[in-house]
Formats: structure tokens, sequence, C-alpha cells
């Protein structure tokens, strides 16, 4: 069972700036809790025990408000002083990760995985980064995963389409492979990680069915409002 995360928090937000201000998107207001605290509950049901926070942006909202525990979790900050990109954020908060496969959580969208079994699966196949994926309907804001099987044999960019899979933002990652690849401080984690790797390396894509949201534009994020009351 994986036992540690990363959970990326440093955005800015700009899209949601017409209705959350002066805060990380992670720590947007959904009935009253902040959309990270959601993400916490999650990975305690999940039976994770340590959590990394990649911050940035208005840091200190997010360390001032949970401090360096939240219930039976254990969290520790990679803070990014100037901006990293999601890769460099991802490998900053990697380093301070103890555990061989760690899980990586987007801070501003929601997938009801279940992570034990997204971890078997990667075992199974000895992978070394694999994605969460959701069938998706009449799209265009998501990339497209092509998968041959589970291995991903191409990442297709936005468009409109019927129907496809995307990558939800729910990762295991083989932390030693990845600190591995000596990737410079800043770089893209879909363009110079994915995308560079995919064909080379053993990089998988499961799918899950369970309840996703992305609460990075505000229509979703009204969404989530009513969606996060039951």
């Amino acid at each position: 069972m994986p036992l540690e995360a990363v959970i990326l928090a440093g955005g800015f937000g700009t899209r949601l700036q017409s209705v959350v201000t002066d805060l990380p998107k992670p720590m947007a207001p959904i009935n009253g809790k902040p959309f990270l605290e959601y993400l916490l509950n999650y990975c305690i049901r999940q039976g994770i025990q340590r959590v990394v926070i990649s911050t940035g942006y208005k840091h200190e909202s997010i360390e001032n408000y949970f401090g360096t525990s939240y219930q039976s979790l254990s969290i520790a900050y990679a803070q990014e002083i100037s901006p990293l990109g999601t890769g460099g954020g991802i490998q900053l908060a990697l380093k301070k990760c103890k555990e061989k496969n760690v899980v990586i959580l987007n801070g501003d969208s929601f997938f009801e995985v279940d992570l034990k079994t997204l971890e078997q699966n990667h075992l199974s196949v000895k992978s070394e980064f694999s994605i969460a994926a959701k069938k998706m309907f009449n799209f265009n804001r998501y990339g497209i995963l092509q998968t041959k099987g589970s291995k991903i044999i191409a990442f297709d960019e936005k468009r409109q389409i019927d129907e496809g899979l995307i990558n939800a933002g729910v990762y295991i990652i083989d932390r030693e492979f990845f600190l591995s690849l000596n990737l410079p401080e800043k770089f893209s984690m879909e363009k110079d990680y994915m995308e560079k790797f995919f064909s080379t390396h053993e990089f998988n894509a499961f799918e899950f069915e369970g309840y996703f949201i992305d609460i990075g534009i505000p229509e979703d994020y009204e969404k989530a409002q009513r969606d996060f009351i039951a």
C-alpha cells in the first residue's frame, strides 16, 4: 500500500481569480473548507501516512493552516522560491520523500482512485511511472492518452473529442528512477518528462471510473460546491 504522497499546491490559480482571490488554488474554499483539506482526507482514507506539499504562491497560507500534521498525516513542505514548473516542483518534493514509490496528486483536482489497486498495477508491469486515467466524453480541456494495453504509446494535444482517456492528475512514480535522470531544476512534467521518456521507459496508464473534478475554472469550482456536500 502506498504510504507517501506529494501534493502539487504551488499554482497561481489565474483562471479562478474572478471567484477566488489572494489564495493558491488548493486553498480555494469548498463549503467552508479548503479544497486541499478534502485531498488530505482522501489520503487518510487511502492509507497514506506522510504527505509532502509542494508550495509556491502564497505558501504561508497553506503552512499556517495545516502546520506539520493533519489528523493522522505527517506533513512536510517543499517550497519553490521561484516557479520551477510542474516537473521542478515534483522533483523538489521527491527529494524530501523516503519511499521508493510515491503518489503524486494535483492540488486543484480530485479523482477518487483506489491507490492500492493503482500501486498493484504499477508494480505488476514494473512501471517507472503510472497515470490514473479517466474516460471522458465530449471535451476539449484535456490532452488525450493513447495506450496499447496499459502501455502509453502517445500523448495527444488538447482538442475537441467525443471520447478519450485523460491524464486525471493522479500518478505513482518510481522516485529513485525519476531522480536518477538528473533533470534540470525547472522543467515541465508533461513536456520534459512524460512526452520525452514514455517511448523508451515503462510508462503506463490504468483506467479508473471514480468521481473526478478539476476546480481550475469557475464553472467546475461552483460544481464542486454542490458535489462535495454529498
